[in-house]
């Protein structure tokens, strides 16, 4: 005995001694086996970059889901358990499963045949894109009905999703991101469609790290170091899109949509004097969480998409015209028809009006006034113009697959053609961007809809976007003279677009009603038009620039293209013009002042000055050096409009009501405030009253009402004048 377990001691001791010194045990690293057996790692995810408006509002965020797994191995429930921890009944579990996520029950029982063919010792499943995305209500429910019937083994992976706050809001724009499983079974959010797959590089953020060693419990071993390698996030992308007036068009849209069910509409919002794309939105539209909605049509209408423009081209026409001084508004011409070489054109009622001027001439939208200011300017000074204008090639706006459009230019028919419209083909983001100038005063700004990109990791400013000026081909005064002849179309009792007049704001603008090509020709019959209209508010200095169109609309018996397009219009400039603080022309009380720059001063001067002025300052901090003021130096308000003037300190809350949202949403941001917005409008309540003293953590929530509960519309007269048919190319 002693020999034997003499042998054994030395054994031992010798295969002990032979570890420690080779550090190898059946031809394998000990220390590697080690830390393969208690080495550790959890991942930190990062979330996808934020996607917010021109006030930070949210549009696209990632937010909390569920990932669905069933545990199938018995194993995962510890023996004597009174608790399962495994599916002990799947057929029972797939039933109650197929009520909550969309996967019919044989389809999971598949699955679960499937997983455990390969391996019969298979731990657990999952459901592929059904058990993704699942929502923290839905898991709720799944666990009571789980809890009440008796169905164990049922687990949930916290997980991100997407999410879009707003629904069915600039979806062609914003586009979708949906979670994709790569080669690898690794799941992660990737960009699809609009701004979410253009930017998606940038969205998406790299994932962190936790490295930790364990015991075979699993518990953290002492002493052990942990490795933290951060997440970092996806960049936050800024728009130049206001929440609040895109909602007004989405509305808007919803409304026309609902009555006359036309197979396709456009809106796009700008600010002429800066290139800024406030709204942009088309229909047929999608919800980009659930795709509701989306077609085999993926394209952004405004920039990927073509279309002859119809008569809204001629105030390029003009505008040309009168820059080479060729526009005489009284004189006249013979109405009616015009012939080049073989081809005649005609007017909207073929007949004419007899001899009439040239200014009554563009108010009644007539082809052949065009073709004889043609004459006057020649055409191929006209076509050197329309690419003066941009027509022809890309704006090079900040969105993908931009398309350049096509200019006729091979015979004198196709120049002629395209004076009022016809033959050649535009983007609708060309034709704001042409109209920028006359708005602009002869300064023609390029549009663009990214703001800024920042990292939200750092803070700093990774892209920022500034309003750019192109070469405009036409001078202030000629912008100027447009801009009456334009206004002049809207109130002039032959004018097209007298439909178009504001409650309280001047407007001009330009009707058009394009043919529509198809199949090689030209659609024809009621309403088989695409009609339009691109105008300007308020029309002495436009703050704001509009281009509606509306394809194919069901029209009742007495009811005409331009009526869609009217209501559509009016809706969206009346609205935004209040919710931008612009007072109506019909009720000035007293003339405007220009605000004086007061940065720098002292605050309590200032306070004083800006009363005396008939304004109503409002500080925020405790006083001393204004750092800041809003609005800026040498906007023109009226009596009594609010000045916000940036201190140091802690801040007072003021009385808020009344307050439009732009300003609500100007002291948030100046104040730094936890300031949440319910609504659209002006505020009504506050949750805090006025003159409590907050610190930035404290929430204050704004209630706030739509600009039809504040404001009684004007009564429209109801007996309209008889309008000229608009089937006949030239509304």
């Amino acid at each position: 005995m002693f020999v034997v377990f003499g042998g054994l001691f030395f054994l031992l001791f010798g295969r002990l001694l032979s570890i420690q010194i080779t550090g190898q045990a059946e031809g394998r690293q000990m220390a590697a086996m080690a830390e393969a057996k208690y080495a550790r790692e959890s991942i930190l995810k990062a979330e996808r970059g934020k996607i917010v408006d021109r006030n930070g509002e949210l549009i696209a965020s990632d937010t909390l889901s569920y990932r669905l797994i069933a545990i199938l191995n018995e194993k995962a429930t510890e023996k004597g358990a009174k608790k399962k921890r495994h599916v002990t009944d799947f057929d029972k579990a797939a039933d109650l499963l197929s009520r909550f996520i969309p996967m019919e029950k044989e389809k999971m029982i598949q699955i679960r045949d499937s997983a455990v063919k390969k391996n019969s010792e298979v731990y657990q499943i999952e459901f592929g894109k059904a058990g993704r995305d699942i929502s923290h209500e839905t898991m709720l429910a799944i666990k009571e009905a789980a809890e009440k019937e008796g169905v164990t083994g049922l687990q949930f992976i916290e997980d991100k999703k997407r999410f879009y706050p707003n629904g069915d809001f600039a979806s062609y724009l914003i586009g979708f991101a949906m979670r994709e499983e790569d080669k690898d079974k690794n799941v992660s959010t990737v960009g699809k469609m609009g701004l979410e797959k253009t930017y998606n590089e940038a969205l998406t953020g790299t994932d962190g790290k936790v490295d930790y060693k364990t015991d075979i419990w699993g518990y953290l071993l002492p002493k052990s170091e942990e490795k933290i390698v951060a997440a970092k996030d996806g960049m936050t992308i800024q728009l130049t899109i206001d929440k609040t007036i895109q909602n007004f068009v989405e509305d808007a849209m919803n409304q026309v949509n609902q009555k006359y069910s036309p197979k396709k509409m456009l809106v796009v919002v700008t600010n002429p004097k800066t290139g800024e794309i406030y709204a942009m939105s088309q229909r047929p539209s999608f919800h980009p969480a659930t795709r509701e909605g989306l077609t085999e049509n993926w394209l952004n209408e405004a920039v990927q998409n073509t279309i002859e423009p119809g008569s809204t081209m001629k105030m390029f026409t003009l505008a040309a015209a009168i820059e080479e001084k060729k526009w005489d508004p009284y004189a006249e011409y013979q109405s009616g028809q015009y012939t080049i070489y073989d081809k005649t054109i005609r007017d909207v009622n073929r007949t004419g009006w007899g001899r009439i001027t040239f200014l009554e001439g563009f108010q009644r939208s007539s082809n052949v006034s065009m073709a004889y200011l043609l004459e006057r300017m020649g055409d191929r000074t006209f076509i050197e113009y329309l690419h003066g204008f941009g027509f022809g090639e890309k704006v090079g706006i900040d969105l993908p697959n931009e398309v350049p459009g096509i200019i006729l230019d091979i015979n004198p028919s196709e120049r002629l053609t395209t004076s009022y419209g016809q033959g050649s083909t535009v983007t609708p983001i060309q034709m704001i961007q042409a109209a920028n100038a006359i708005a602009n005063d002869g300064k023609m700004m390029k549009p663009y809809v990214i703001d800024k990109i920042v990292d939200p990791n750092t803070g700093e400013v990774v892209e920022d976007h500034k309003a750019e000026e192109r070469k405009s081909p036409i001078s202030a005064e000629t912008a100027k003279q447009v801009r009456e002849v334009l206004a002049s179309t809207v109130t002039s009792d032959v004018g097209t677009g007298r439909k178009f007049a504001l409650s309280g704001y001047s407007v001009g603008g330009k009707t058009g009603t394009a043919e529509i090509s198809e199949g090689g020709g030209y659609l024809y019959g009621d309403g088989n038009y695409l009609y339009s209209f691109l105008g300007m508010a308020p029309i002495d200095d436009p703050q704001l620039l509009t281009y509606v169109i509306v394809q194919q609309p069901k029209l009742e018996p007495g009811q005409y293209g331009s009526d869609p397009v009217a209501e559509l219009f009016t809706s969206i400039m009346e609205s935004s013009l209040k919710y931008m603080n612009i007072l109506p022309e019909d009720s000035q009380t007293s003339s405007t002042k220009s605000l004086s720059n007061h940065i720098g001063e002292d605050a309590a001067s200032s306070m004083a000055t800006l009363e005396q002025q008939g304004f109503s300052p409002v500080l925020i901090g405790e006083g001393g050096k204004v750092k800041s003021q809003y609005p800026e130096e040498g906007t023109k308000l009226s009596d009594g409009s609010l000045v916000l003037l940036e201190t140091e300190g802690d801040t007072t809350l003021p009385n808020f009501s009344g307050w439009s949202k732009k300003m609500a949403l100007s002291f948030k941001m100046l104040s730094g405030l936890d300031i949440r917005l319910n609504g659209d409008g002006f505020v009504t309540e506050q949750s805090l009253s006025a003159g409590a003293v907050i610190s930035k953590n404290d929430p204050v929530v704004l209630q706030l009402k739509s600009p039809e509960d504040q404001h009684t519309p004007i009564e429209q007269n109801e007996a309209e004048e008889d309008e000229e048919v608009e089937e006949i190319i030239g509304g």
